[in-house]
């Protein structure tokens, strides 16, 4: 009967090694913060006995350090199979942090640098009367040229990109669908200043007109339809088939399938992606330059006369060099990221609206 009884007594298990060993435990979990200020320490130190003067070189050595303490420490008290996944973890950390500081580092700058000339009067006031050296002046004319500039733009692009992704996704076959499809592809890496020399070519050469904001924004439209082509096909393919062969089940036409299916379903997803184009381009310089040629007055008429933009402005004023043209071209510029991240909010938050709602 003794024999019969065994041992009760839970066994505790551990992680297998490499070698298909068992390990007793692992790092605890303050163990990463601990590595972390060593690695820090590191760097540091190894900045200073090389006499490294940049605080980027230390980031760096510091960030490497971490990867290879995180290793070493892995490997000797848990595995090596544990160490390498922490390893991996965390060079997608160190990754993540390389992508975050620039960016935390370029918004803090634009706006404790643009905060200094950014107020009412800078956004209702233009800069007529006042010359490029002295203080006062705004931004008023240079953002009201870049939203009828976009509006127009994001006029002729959103309907043509929209119908030619319904043709790729629902009718597109052979060799024309693969014709377009490539030179889709081809016009999203065109330079934004060979777009600028066509709409320069055949709008104001060969047609004879002047500049205009409706000149800037034809180019604008080119940069911006491929974004829109591309986005809506993603969108497009997303939405299940069998939505489509259920409606064309019961006998109703493909263009009302596309126009009361396919496209309400996947609204949300082309809203973002035209929002996403529309921030593409609010930044373009080159065919402003070209094509509106920049007005220090207001301009509310897109279809005649030069306007400005607030690139186009931020380049301006940036270019004469003085203290208030500096401070005026940080405040143009934390306008412009402002109304980037506004098109942004407005796609995210279309996009969750117009999301499927799931039941519990």
């Amino acid at each position: 009967m003794s024999h019969a009884i065994q041992d009760q007594r839970p066994v505790r298990a551990g992680k297998p090694s490499a070698t298909g060993s068992l390990t007793r435990g692992g790092l605890p979990r303050w163990a990463p913060v601990a590595i972390g200020a060593a690695a820090i320490a590191l760097g540091c130190g190894i900045g200073v006995v090389f006499g490294l003067s940049s605080k980027i070189q230390w980031g760096l050595l510091a960030a490497l350090s971490y990867v290879v303490i995180t290793y070493v420490t892995s490997a000797i008290v848990e595995n090596r199979r544990q160490a390498t996944d922490r390893v991996a973890t965390s060079a997608v950390w160190v990754c993540f942090l390389l992508a975050v500081v620039p960016l935390l580092s370029l918004i803090w700058t634009t706006i404790s640098r643009g905060v200094k000339a950014l107020d009412g009067n800078f956004l209702s006031h233009s800069m007529n009367g006042v010359t490029s050296f002295e203080a006062g002046g705004g931004v008023y004319h240079a953002l009201l040229g870049t939203i009828e500039q976009i509006a127009l733009a994001t006029l002729i692009a959103a309907p043509i990109g929209l119908l030619t992704a319904v043709y790729l996704v629902e009718y597109g076959k052979g060799r024309l669908a693969k014709a377009v499809t490539f030179f889709v592809d081809v016009m999203t890496g065109i330079p934004s200043i060979v777009a600028g020399l066509f709409i320069l070519t055949t709008w104001n050469l060969m047609l004879g007109f002047g500049p205009s904001g409706f000149a800037g924004a034809m180019a604008l439209s080119i940069l911006m339809m491929p974004v829109v082509v591309r986005s809506t096909e993603e969108m497009l393919k997303l939405v299940p088939n069998e939505l489509r062969e259920a409606a064309l089940a019961l006998g109703v036409p493909k263009w009302r399938v596309i126009l009361k299916v396919v496209l309400p379903t996947a609204i949300g997803g082309i809203a973002t992606g035209l929002m996403l184009a529309v921030a593409r381009i609010a930044g373009e310089t080159a065919p402003i330059m070209l094509l509106v040629f920049g007005s220090q007055l207001i301009n509310g008429n897109p279809f005649e006369g030069a306007q400005s933009s607030l690139p186009l402005y931020i380049w301006e004023q940036y270019k004469v060099g003085s203290d208030a043209s500096y401070d005026r071209a940080w405040a143009a510029a934390l306008v412009l990221i402002a109304f980037v991240m506004i098109l942004n909010l407005v796609a995210r938050g279309i996009a969750r609206w117009k999301a499927p709602k799931t039941g519990r």
